[in-house]
């Protein structure tokens, strides 16, 4: 599995605004498909919320392959 971490610059950042920044996906559109597909674990919990509020200290896990720690 690969980690990275992702350095917060403000409250939070949604959901699909962050699987864009990280290059996981190329398009919104993309990202909203990866959400859907239900392939996105927000600490432990399938996250189905497009434009959920991620914060400091959450953990994503997209398709069991890619960690992001929120920093």
């Amino acid at each position: 599995m690969q980690h990275v971490n992702f350095n917060l610059k403000g409250p939070h950042i949604e959901l699909i605004q962050l699987l864009k920044a990280i290059g996981v996906a190329q398009t919104g559109g993309h990202a909203k498909m990866i959400v859907d597909d239900e392939d996105v674990v927000r600490n432990g919990v399938i996250e189905t919320r497009r434009r959920a509020k991620i914060i400091v200290g959450d953990i994503v896990v997209i398709g069991g392959e890619v960690e992001i720690t929120v920093e």
